[in-house]
């Protein structure tokens, strides 16, 4: 049974000592996960900047003055061949990426909707991350094999309105609801590094955990700070707050996949160790992360080795699902 934490119990884990935190949580993980199972997705930006939005992080948006050039959506032959790619590098989820507000009934939908079901056809999980979604789209995108849709609440409540105007907090929780609707699994998550506040992180993680059921995959970001955004002088995120925010989350949200996801090119690979032992059981590989750096797949692949990692197959956890239903 899945408890329901306050924000003040979350807040106690989080200022846990930090080598007892590791500790407590990885003990968690080993109960609900396989020890150095990490799974391995790839992040392709099939629609790049353009964005009306104005998240004070994200170069993609139109308003802010970034090095980011804007492509149209890319077709889908040439998302097929990257998918081809990512697998043969060792993903086993595929993850597109839109720069949209909104996801709009038309021919560029019917596009994505035909590169879920070639990349699904490959044997890979599909997630996508399209912006706002109704319900009766979310259930397109499932019935063409669509396997997660992502769409992260940023921040806490509280926090929301200090770093993005266009949309509400409430709007992102509507999205969540009607992905849970379609059937889809979820994946939510958020950003540290943005001026935020311990309370805020905790809030964002209360949020989370809150939902029912809990999201199966909960990004947690660094900010990768990007000139011409709002926040293009915010400082580096300590390794330690990366540390903590994952075993909290570990710890509280025992059965999801924790990502380790934007900011780990400037992460060292010891850094990172810690990381996993706290409970990370999931990176995004590939050169880049729709628009910023990303350790290279060889590089990747060399730290699984060193630290006795092995990527997770796809389809892994609905295959226990099952087996359990029997």
């Amino acid at each position: 049974m899945i408890k329901d934490w306050t924000k003040q119990e979350i807040l106690e884990i989080y200022n846990t000592p930090l080598l007892e935190l590791i500790s407590k949580a990885s003990e968690i993980h080993k109960t609900f996960h396989k020890i150095g199972e990490v799974q391995v997705s790839s992040l392709l930006s099939i629609k790049t900047g353009g964005c009306p939005e104005d998240c004070g992080y994200c170069p993609q948006a139109a308003r802010y003055h970034t090095e980011v050039k804007v492509h149209k959506l890319m077709g889908v032959d040439e998302v097929s061949k990257c998918a081809d790619n990512a697998k043969a590098g060792g993903a086993s989820r595929m993850c597109l990426g839109a720069a949209w507000r909104e996801v709009r009934d038309n021919k560029d939908f019917d596009t994505v909707l035909d590169m879920v079901k070639t990349i699904n056809s490959k044997g890979l999980e599909v997630c996508a991350t399209l912006g706002m979604v109704t319900e009766e789209q979310a259930k397109k995108l499932a019935g063409a094999g669509l396997y997660a849709y992502n769409h992260n609440i940023d921040t806490s409540e509280e926090n929301y309105d200090k770093i993005i105007s266009t949309r509400t907090f409430d709007d992102r929780l509507d999205t969540i609801k009607n992905v849970r609707k379609a059937g889809l699994t979820v994946c939510s998550g958020g950003i540290i590094g943005m001026g935020e506040t311990a309370e805020d992180r905790i809030g964002m993680l209360h949020t989370l955990s809150i939902l029912r059921p809990q999201p199966e995959s909960v990004p947690i970001n660094a900010l990768v700070a990007v000139e011409g955004t709002p926040m293009e002088n915010q400082p580096p995120v300590p390794i330690w707050d990366m540390v903590r925010m994952i075993a909290t989350a570990r710890i509280i949200l025992p059965k999801t996949a924790v990502r380790l996801s934007a900011g780990r090119l400037s992460m060292s690979m010891e850094g990172q160790a810690l990381c996993f032992l706290a409970g990370a059981n999931s990176i995004f590989a590939g050169d880049k992360l729709l628009t910023t750096p990303n350790p290279k797949y060889n590089e990747d692949m060399e730290m699984f080795k060193i630290l006795g990692l092995s990527p997770k197959k796809a389809f892994a956890d609905k295959l226990v699902e099952e087996e359990v239903s029997k």
